[in-house]
């Protein structure tokens, strides 16, 4: 229902926003608005869901109430430590999760929701900052925040909303001192003129800010793209920052996606080229090159990561990753509170 003034101020206090879809939200109501002078304003045209879902106010969207008070206590059970049992897929589907092509699109819900215990999903402001996936989940009955990035808005770029949206799920994680995994594929930060009016240096930082701060155990989880200082930011500020990191053999790391990297650096090799044919020739070979470099085998070998698993193994290999923390890494948490935004 309807929501004004000091119960919306203490409503945008609150970790969790749960609202039914008749609600509206918000710091004035009607008369409050009239009394200052700036017209008559209908209840229902005031914060209505259709604003404050994408915008990032509400976290989860009830049909009504009966659904909405399931949903909290849905939610609460995951910070009230571990259930009994948890059903598991069939696994082996995650070994074609990741379409052969490289440049294609795909579902990672899909992924997450055979990844983690059978219905144990819960998805946190999906309407808002789509670019990037929050949701809380069981492995075995144990609780996990999932942060990850969505290939099928903006081909899983981070921008200003995705990266308020990121930051603040850690925070969140780390507060309640639930451990987090971080599924990572993703070309890096949204970048461009239209990305810098919308104060993206100031928000994109706030992932590393909230990265450096996590006591809660962080995984990285490498799935495609892992490119730039997106990629550092979804591993809490660095490859080496996760407690444990793993890729996919379909993981690519890098500076910059390789096609990019090659028109910058190879710029005046290929204009000097007049064949066209010739030039796109060399283009690709180029790019296989730089491609061959950043794949995840060869980064482990390096120990920039620690390792590469089979798709199928990930969920044995969460599980592991999970008991190897230490008991300071499965405290309660250290924030005091977390962010209203």
């Amino acid at each position: 229902g309807r929501c004004f003034a000091g119960n919306a101020a203490m409503a945008g206090c609150c970790d969790v926003i749960i609202a039914t879809e008749n609600a509206t939200i918000g710091m004035a109501g009607p008369a409050m608005i009239e009394g200052a002078g700036l017209g008559v304003v209908a209840a229902d045209d005031i914060g209505p869901v259709s604003v404050q879902a994408p915008n990032g106010v509400i976290d989860i969207v009830a049909p009504d109430e009966a659904a909405a008070v399931a949903a909290a206590k849905r939610y609460l059970s995951y910070f009230q430590g571990k259930l009994a049992g948890g059903v598991a897929a069939d696994q082996r589907p995650l070994r074609r999760a990741i379409p052969e092509n490289r440049r294609r699109a795909y579902e990672v819900r899909a992924l997450i929701e055979t990844l983690f215990d059978a219905g144990s999903v819960l998805e946190l402001r999906r309407a808002f900052g789509v670019g990037v996936i929050s949701c809380l989940a069981r492995i075995d009955g144990a609780p996990i925040g999932v942060l990850a990035n969505d290939p099928l808005r903006l081909g899983g770029a981070i921008d200003s909303a995705a990266a308020d949206k990121a930051a603040r799920f850690m925070q969140l994680c780390d507060a309640h001192g639930l451990p987090l995994l971080s599924i990572c594929d993703t070309p890096g930060f949204m970048v461009g003129p239209e990305s810098e009016s919308s104060a993206a240096v100031r928000h994109m930082s706030r992932m590393f800010l909230a990265g450096a701060r996590l006591r809660s155990p962080l995984f990285a989880l490498f799935t495609r793209k892992a490119y730039g200082l997106g990629a550092m930011a979804m591993a809490g500020g660095s490859t080496a920052a996760p407690l444990y990191s793993a890729a996919w053999p379909s993981a690519e790391f890098g500076g910059m996606g390789p096609e990019g990297a090659v028109e910058l650096a190879y710029r005046k090799e290929l204009s000097a080229i007049a064949d066209e044919g010739e030039r796109a020739q060399l283009f690709e070979t180029l790019v296989r090159r730089v491609y061959e470099r950043g794949k995840a085998l060869e980064v482990a070998t390096q120990f920039e990561i620690d390792g590469v698993i089979d798709p199928a193994e990930t969920r044995a290999w969460l599980k592991r990753s999970m008991l190897g923390a230490t008991v300071e890494e499965q405290g309660k948490g250290r924030r005091p509170s977390i962010d209203a935004w």
